[in-house]
């Protein structure tokens, strides 16, 4: 992945952040994990805004949550990528144990197994187009996956999978915030134009829920893994068409739409949870994560220029 600090803490993005060093960890391993507390610990630089990580030698990570809203992936991961991971054609985090509360740190945490790479900016791509083409396999075999038992988007919500008109006045809302540079008109009438899709109503499918360039890997310019599986859950398969818009160009989409197949309906409602994303971001972090803040920028033009 990208360059490791020497720094003990990593950056406050959030002002309910609970703080986290490395003196932490190595308390927490000491305590819990002896087997590893040998290991050298060091801070992992990421954009990520609900964990952090820490590299523990040069084969495996420690990952605690950041805020309460992100308490308990590790234990969901350990559930359900072991199950997943021998039907997915790229890779996965491998989670190995669940540590718990201790040290005057509050939630559970993982240790994983180190996943090489590096975050799949569009610069670190070959070819867009082949990793489109990865990508949509990847689409396809988790939405075939089993779903016996999985975990259903809440009908009634806001979140990942659900039914995109249950976002309107909260899109609309934070259109209204965005910076003045971006044209808020012309995002309400591509957000009008996609939430009047019908609803998905299909099975349920198994999705990511946050594809995008921080949750994918890549080694020598190809895709080579898909993490954080923190919006794992079964609904709409729009919402996991989002990286058309905040990752791909237009070449490449046209690549990913072909090769997974996808109808006018589910189209325009994976366009509008890419705008529904990108205006929630831009004004969430406009002061803290400019890698998050930039990655939404490109999706609104992206949006903008399909829709227009």
């Amino acid at each position: 992945m990208s360059t490791d600090t020497e720094s003990h803490a990593p950056a406050r993005l959030h002002p309910d952040e609970v703080h986290t060093d490395t003196s932490l960890v190595q308390r927490l391993l000491a305590t819990q994990f002896p087997q590893w507390a040998p290991l050298p610990v060091r801070v992992f630089l990421s954009s990520g805004s609900d964990h952090v990580l820490y590299r523990l030698g040069t084969d495996l990570a420690a990952r605690l949550p950041r805020l309460a809203s992100a308490a308990g992936q590790t234990e969901k991961d350990l559930h359900w990528l072991p199950r997943l991971a021998p039907q997915l054609p790229l890779s996965v985090p491998e989670p190995l144990a669940v540590g718990q509360p201790g040290e005057g740190y509050p939630w559970t945490w993982g240790v994983y197994r180190w996943l090489p790479g590096e975050p799949a900016f569009r610069e670190r791509i070959s070819s867009l187009s082949q990793a489109a083409g990865d990508l949509a396999g990847f689409i396809r075999a988790l939405q075939v996956a089993d779903p016996t038992d999985g975990p259903l988007a809440d009908p009634e919500s806001l979140e990942r999978g659900a039914p995109l008109r249950n976002r309107d006045a909260w899109t609309r809302e934070n259109i209204s915030r965005l910076p003045d540079d971006l044209d808020r008109g012309a995002l309400v009438a591509a957000w009008e134009a996609a939430v009047q899709a019908p609803a998905w109503s299909g099975a349920p499918v198994w999705l990511h829920g946050d594809l995008q360039s921080g949750n994918l890997l890549a080694g020598e310019g190809r895709l080579s893994a898909v993490i954080d599986f923190g919006s794992l859950r079964q609904g709409d398969p729009a919402c996991d068409l989002a990286v058309a818009w905040n990752w791909l160009d237009a070449p490449s989409r046209a690549v990913f739409r072909e090769a997974l197949d996808v109808d006018p309906d589910t189209w325009a409602r994976g366009r509008g949870w890419a705008l529904s994303i990108a205006v929630a971001e831009i004004p969430y972090y406009l002061h803290t994560n400019p890698t998050m803040v930039e990655r939404s920028r490109y999706a609104v033009s992206q949006v903008l220029s399909e829709h227009t």
